[in-house]
């Protein structure tokens, strides 16, 4: 492959990798963080009903997220394919499943905007407190939901950061930083099924690494790109791979 294509592929990657993180951020802080109010299901239910639009467009944001997610994921399979084949099918395949379960998963969201529409007849069977009980339920479940699927992409990173680690046209020191984030995210998520208190404690530390490593490698792929002489070197003619 000639040099100037991995770059291409590169900044392609970064660009929309930085996007994900901006749609993801904007979900869950200036949406679901503004309407959601923990352990409250009537004041969350009250916010939603008055709001409606922008919950839409946190659900429509999720899903662009996850389009731009398997753009990157080709990218990415691209760049680390001289590094590993098998390693970058791994990751590919970890991908899809992670991006599978989270699509999946946004079905969860539409739940209180059916069971909050005031003009639906067939609500007429279940009292205000039943519907807001059963809407912050669904809530509740699209939270473990999307833990479940971090799950894969803490192993997504792990697999990734060793590709990285050992690329030679990419910084060793971000393939180490992915793999903590990797740990990080598997750690959070066996926490919110295993010791959600402790969990809810430990999510700012555990997600903190998460966001430095992934919005670093992000950047880098956009600004910096692939190592020209380290991709001539594992492309050249009669290299390894894996």
């Amino acid at each position: 492959m000639h040099t100037a294509l991995p770059q291409r592929y590169a900044r392609f990657a970064g660009l929309l990798y930085l996007l994900i993180i901006a749609a993801g951020a904007f979900g869950e802080l200036a949406v679901r963080g503004s309407l959601v109010v923990a352990g409250d299901a009537a004041a969350t239910a009250s916010r939603i009903a008055a709001a409606p639009g922008l919950w839409r467009a946190g659900i429509g944001l999720d899903l662009l997220m996850h389009v731009c997610d398997v753009f990157v994921m080709w990218s990415l399979y691209v760049l680390l394919r001289p590094v590993s084949r098998n390693g970058a099918r791994l990751v590919l395949l970890l991908n899809l499943v992670q991006t599978a379960v989270l699509v999946a998963n946004k079905s969860l969201l539409l739940v209180p905007l059916f069971l909050l529409d005031p003009g639906a007849a067939y609500l007429k069977a279940f009292d205000a407190t039943q519907l807001q009980g059963l809407s912050y339920a669904a809530i509740r479940l699209h939270e473990h939901g999307f833990g479940i699927g971090l799950v894969f992409f803490g192993f997504v990173l792990l697999v990734e950061g060793a590709l990285v680690h050992r690329s030679g046209y990419l910084p060793r020191v971000l393939g180490a930083a992915l793999q903590v984030a990797g740990v990080c995210y598997v750690v959070n998520s066996a926490l919110m099924l295993l010791a959600p208190d402790l969990q809810g404690r430990l999510f700012a530390v555990l997600m903190l690494p998460c966001f430095l490593a992934e919005t670093s490698f992000a950047l880098w792929l956009l600004v910096r790109g692939v190592d020209r002489d380290g991709w001539a070197r594992r492309t050249a003619p009669g290299a390894a791979i894996a």
